[in-house]
């Protein structure tokens, strides 16, 4: 039976091949290191090849800030018992930091029900600041856990790098989650400081979580302070002595940001599994494993540069909320947007992709479908000429 030759759906120009951060990449090993590769294919097979040449390619391309310098890329080549980059010692959140510009935002937020806003980078450096202080007066030291009961807000991407800058590991999960899945997920990891919010907003629904709130202080005996966000704007909650409202949190902490020096494998946050096969497991990722990474896929696969409107749809309770806020060690722009994507109806988010001139867009397949069905068509509903690439995660 004949086979007819698929029709090319899109093909780069020749000016977006050669301004590619692949292609960046790869004209700088050819410079500094006399490697030349003939295609993308060559590279990559010299990349699982030479595995410490590679991966040390990457520590000089990006300049990591080490306060101390690695002794060797790899103890052996044998996985997984290998140690990374022994003797460097390296804060991710300073490398977030290090990209701040007075140019372009470091959030833009969106939310059912609320104003969008616009956090510029010192506002981000600033509240970051506070509330590492304010886990430093509490005793949160290196090593020690704080955890997010939050929703997708620039409240949830302060926590987490406050978190880390101060050497603490950090863990979240979305306020929409049953709280007995949230107490095997904390549990596990016996968090100092909870984060949370009295509620929010889904589907153009209020769902105050205060009576969760709650029942996690109960089950979580290593609690020693609850900061609680008063997000859903409803009437003022009964504080306990536990609690403290955010804003008074952040109130009279000083405002200059230090990054504690962490060894390489030092654990940055925990994430779980699904929880499908019994208890979720916890996932353990390093502070300089993830950097790398991060920086080698948002430069080179998701080509992600300084400037630009970076978006996924996501809650705290998945990865790719912790792979959003990476987007910032490029220098771009992170869009939040907590809610439903289909309210207040199915193509709201291709509206504000648009209005908001996004570069990166991120969803699910499952929304691309819902979209397809619903005969939505954005590239011509709606102005997409920011757009340069579209990513799709979760079932194929």
């Amino acid at each position: 039976m004949h086979q007819e030759t698929p029709t090319i759906r899109w093909k780069p120009s020749k000016d977006s091949l050669e301004n590619s951060g692949l292609s960046k990449y790869a004209s700088w090993l050819a410079v500094n290191k006399n490697l030349h590769f003939k295609d993308y294919h060559t590279l990559w097979e010299w990349s699982t090849t030479h595995i410490a040449d590679f991966w040390e390619s990457l520590w000089e391309y990006f300049n990591v800030l080490t306060h101390t310098p690695y002794n060797k890329v790899l103890s052996d080549e044998n996985m997984p018992s290998t140690n990374w980059f022994e003797g460097a010692t390296l804060n991710y959140a300073e490398h977030i930091f290090r990209m701040e510009s007075k140019e372009n935002p470091a959030i833009i937020f969106a939310a059912e029900g609320k104003e969008t806003q616009e956090i510029s980078w010192q506002e981000l450096k600033t509240k970051t600041a506070q509330l590492a202080n304010y886990l430093k007066s509490l005793g949160v030291e290196k090593g020690d856990r704080v955890v997010g009961f939050l929703p997708n807000t620039p409240e949830a991407t302060i926590g987490f790098l406050a978190t880390i800058s101060i050497g603490a590991i950090w863990s979240s999960c979305s306020p929409d989650f049953g709280t007995g899945s949230v107490l095997d997920r904390f549990q596990q990891v016996e968090p100092k400081v909870l984060l949370t919010v009295d509620g929010y907003r889904y589907n153009g629904k209020a769902f105050n979580k205060m009576q969760a709130v709650r029942e996690l202080q109960n089950g979580l005996p290593s609690l020693k302070k609850t900061v609680i966000i008063h997000y859903l704007n409803e009437a003022n909650n009964t504080l306990t002595p536990e609690d403290i409202w955010w804003a008074d949190a952040l109130q009279n902490q000083a405002s200059n940001l230090e990054f504690e020096a962490v060894p390489f494998a030092h654990p940055i946050w925990v994430l779980y599994s699904s929880g499908t096969t019994g208890m979720p497991k916890a996932i353990t990722h390093s502070h300089g494993g993830v950097l790398l990474e991060h920086l080698k896929y948002l430069h080179f696969h998701n080509d992600c540069r300084q400037g630009e409107r970076f978006f996924w749809y996501t809650t705290t309770g998945w990865m790719m909320w912790n792979f959003v806020n990476a987007a910032l060690l490029t220098g771009a722009t992170i869009v939040l947007y907590d809610g439903s994507p289909a309210y207040p109806s199915i193509d709201y988010l291709w509206k504000f992709t648009s209005e908001k001139r996004i570069n990166h867009f991120g969803t699910s397949a499952g929304f691309i479908i819902a979209c397809m069905k619903a005969g939505i068509n954005p590239g011509k509903d709606f102005d997409l000429s920011a757009l340069r690439s579209i990513g799709s995660t979760g079932s194929p």
